[in-house]
């Protein structure tokens, strides 16, 4: 392979993890304001799954290549770059080609290592935690002393969430699959991890907590009647996914009588400038808490770029508690 190529996972048409395939490509160059990273590590989430599948095209000025965050090494800058050189080391949120030696990247979604961070722990930050503070701290609008609901506890955007939560003085409960995922929701931090496999979600809530104020929520489906009548006066819903299905009766009048704010958001569809700012806000309030331990990364696994089919099926078993992600640089 020439010095202008790059090894990269190919997932062909799409389809089942399979088809993800080890392949060559022409490195990317960075433009006006991007800079080029050499990849370490690539964080790995369900929108790659879904991508994978076909069910989440790219946006058209996008590299169709999977991968929404990387941490690794800047080593060229395009025009009006002005914060990073060459040499430093960055976390950053991509809008594809993470799953790739050499990844662009917008300089204003680059944020530096937080202070004692190893590349690993860093690539699992930027998707999970832009999608939070997004979701959470500006949609959801949650204050100290509130209560925070959080489905899918033990994911990489829960586990995210509940630290977020109590960073921001929240009281937080999660809804989790068995036992171990509650335990290990618990020592995040959270205040009630329920089973919902142990009855009904909604009711088991009610009895810990009564009403929530802010409900995070992937699942959707027939989740969102029961979302409705958990929120107290002034609640808010925020979906950011629907794996539970995408389609569900709302009880309007329930939306009425509380004040009910139902709202939604994907962070690939967002401008730059609006990436931008959350990048920012991470920089200020997260990433202190990040570097003298209040806030810490929790990885799952690690697969080389090569095996990113296994880190596909490990994430669609839905076993992982915490990220996963994929060793690329093989010196680190």
């Amino acid at each position: 392979m020439s010095s202008s190529e790059m090894r990269f996972i190919d997932h062909g048409k799409g389809g089942a993890a399979e088809v993800l395939q080890m392949a060559s490509m022409p490195r990317p160059q960075p433009r006006a304001n991007e800079v080029l990273i050499e990849v370490a590590y690539a964080g790995v989430n369900r929108p790659d799954v879904a991508q994978r599948a076909g069910l989440y095209p790219p946006p058209t000025d996008a590299s169709p290549v999977l991968g929404l965050e990387v941490a690794g090494t800047v080593v060229a800058i395009g025009s009006d770059v002005a914060r990073w050189q060459p040499g430093d080391a960055v976390c950053a949120l991509t809008a594809g080609g993470g799953y790739a030696e050499f990844a662009v990247a917008p300089a204003a979604h680059c944020l530096p290592i937080p202070e004692g961070w190893s590349l690993r722990d860093a690539a699992a930050l930027p998707e999970n935690w832009f999608t939070v503070w997004a979701t959470v701290a500006q949609q959801g609008r949650l204050a100290r002393g509130e209560t925070l609901l959080v489905h899918g506890g033990s994911s990489g955007i829960g586990v995210a969430a509940i630290q977020l939560g109590k960073l921001l003085g929240a009281r937080v409960v999660t809804t989790v699959g068995n036992a171990a995922k509650q335990a290990f929701c618990r020592e995040l931090g959270a205040d009630f991890a329920i089973n919902y496999r142990d009855g009904d979600f909604a009711a088991a809530v009610r009895r810990d907590v009564e009403t929530v104020d802010v409900i995070l929520d992937m699942v959707g489906g027939d989740y969102l009647s029961k979302n409705i009548g958990l929120l107290a006066f002034d609640g808010r819903l925020v979906q950011i996914a629907t794996l539970g299905g995408s389609k569900a009766t709302l009880e309007l009048a329930q939306v009425l009588m509380k004040r009910l704010l139902i709202t939604g958001s994907t962070m690939r569809r967002r401008s730059h400038d609006e990436k931008a700012v959350i990048a920012r806000e991470l920089e200020a309030t997260i990433w202190p808490a990040l570097a003298d331990g209040r806030i810490k990364s929790v990885v799952h696994a690690e697969f080389p770029l090569a095996a990113a089919a296994d880190a596909h099926r490990l994430m669609e078993s839905s076993q992982h508690m915490g990220k996963i992600v994929l060793k690329v640089k093989q010196d680190h």
